[in-house]
C-alpha cells in the first residue's frame, strides 16, 4: 500500500533504525518509544490487522518478536519486558499495518502500572465463554 508508512520503511523509501530483517519480517526501533529499545516487529506484506495475517507471517513474526525481545532485554538490561499488538484505534492501533511492539520496561517507568481488571458479574463468565466458543 503506497500510503502505509510501513510499506515505505520496508520498501526503503523512508529510512529507519533497522535491527533486523529476512524474507517475511522487518524489525526496527520505534521513533516514539515507551522506553528506550522500544523496538517494532511487522510482517513485509502488509496487513492491517491481527484479523488479516496469514498464519505463515505471523509465525514468523512471532519467532523473530521472541528473538528480538531477548536482545532489546539483554541490551537494555531491563528489568520486564511487553509483548504488544493493537488492532483498531479503541485497542490503540495508529498505523494500519500489524506490528508488535517489544517494550523494555524498567522499576517504576510509569508506563502501564497497573492493570485495570475487574470481575465478571455473576454468571458472567459463562455467558462470555459460550459466546466465544460459538464462534470457534
Amino acid at each position: 500500500m503506497a500510503e502505509c508508512i510501513f510499506c515505505q520503511i520496508i520498501k526503503g523509501e523512508l529510512p529507519c533504525a533497522k535491527v533486523y530483517e529476512n524474507e517475511r519480517v522487518i524489525s526496527f526501533l520505534d521513533i516514539h518509544p515507551i522506553n528506550a529499545g522500544h523496538t517494532l516487529v511487522l510482517p513485509k506484506r502488509h496487513y492491517a490487522t491481527l484479523f488479516e495475517i496469514s498464519e505463515e507471517d505471523l509465525h514468523a513474526c512471532t519467532a523473530v518478536s521472541q528473538k528480538i525481545a531477548m536482545a532489546v532485554y539483554k541490551a537494555t538490561k531491563a528489568s520486564g519486558l511487553n509483548l504488544l499488538q493493537n488492532n483498531y484505534r479503541p485497542a490503540g492501533q495508529r498505523i494500519d499495518h500489524i506490528h508488535f511492539h517489544l517494550i523494555p520496561r524498567f522499576h517504576q517507568d510509569d508506563f502501564w502500572n497497573s492493570w485495570p481488571g475487574k470481575p465478571y458479574p455473576q454468571g458472567g463468565l459463562s455467558k462470555v465463554l459460550d459466546k466465544i466458543q460459538a464462534e470457534l
